[in-house]
């Protein structure tokens, strides 16, 4: 991998992860434009831990408030919002693991292709519209219930399919669920942690079968790095845009992707 395509594919990585457009769709499309072999499994290491480190120092104070809470108070019956909050995330990311688990033969067999991914990239931005259409924006993460946490936690289970994108498919469901913008936004972030989480045991796992891999240690950085920085700066602008512009924006891009795609990847 060259220096351009591992800044390129670093920040593509670090600024789509978070956002609702789809990481896969574009992490497909960018190589097969520019004619760039495939990252490979390093890349993946590095990338998973620069997103994680950015949405752990953003949310850090949540994330602290849940643990100290879950210990304190995660089996007791009157939790407090944190406790409920730390549950939330942990339930919510059990279909996710399941569906994963049982189904990613499945998924990388028939469903990485890229007239898929434009598919999912299309249907999945307009639902991503018709919830934000919808949204009454009433409620805040304290009102979460068990229903809300099967909802939003089934629908990231979707997201395994590529094009989908895991935080759009979350934040809509949570948007259906009547939840404000910016408290979808924030529980779709919590909910990445143990998502990213998961993706990246495996590829260590990979690392460890796999000794005789040659590391490039000053790549590994630059990736690791830009990731960091690309994803920290899209969680907070992210968030700011949609006290501004809302979701429309985001869907009209997703439409314009999946026609791209379907541009540069249907037989003729």
């Amino acid at each position: 991998m060259d220096i351009i395509q591992l800044i390129v594919l670093s920040l593509v990585q670090g600024i789509t992860e978070f956002l609702p457009v789809s990481s896969s769709a574009h992490l497909i499309l960018v190589p097969k434009l520019t004619g760039w072999q495939d990252q490979g499994l390093l890349f993946d290491v590095a990338v998973h831990v620069g997103t994680l480190l950015a949405v752990l120092l953003y949310y850090r104070k949540d994330v602290m408030n849940m643990v100290i809470a879950f210990i304190g108070q995660g089996f007791r019956k009157n939790k407090n919002e944190d406790a409920r909050l730390a549950w939330a995330v942990i339930l919510g990311t059990i279909p996710l693991g399941l569906v994963g688990l049982l189904g990613k033969d499945f998924i990388e067999q028939n469903l990485r292709e890229p007239l898929v991914i434009a598919a999912s990239t299309v249907v999945f931005g307009l639902l991503l519209g018709l919830a934000a259409w919808m949204n009454k924006a009433e409620r805040k993460l304290g009102s979460m219930n068990w229903v809300d946490v099967l909802v939003v936690g089934g629908s990231q289970a979707l997201a395994l399919i590529p094009g989908t994108s895991r935080s759009g498919i979350t934040i809509t469901a949570a948007l259906f669920r009547r939840f404000e913008p910016q408290e979808a936004a924030r529980f779709s972030f919590l909910l990445s942690i143990p998502a990213i989480l998961m993706p990246f045991s495996l590829y260590m796992l990979e690392l460890v079968q796999a000794p005789d891999m040659e590391w490039d240690f000053l790549a590994l950085v630059v990736a690791i790095v830009l990731s960091f920085i690309s994803a920290l700066g899209c969680i907070h602008i992210f968030l700011k845009l949609l006290e501004k512009i809302g979701m429309l924006p985001f869907v009209a891009y997703r439409l314009i992707l999946g026609a791209v795609l379907v541009w540069v990847f249907l037989p003729v």
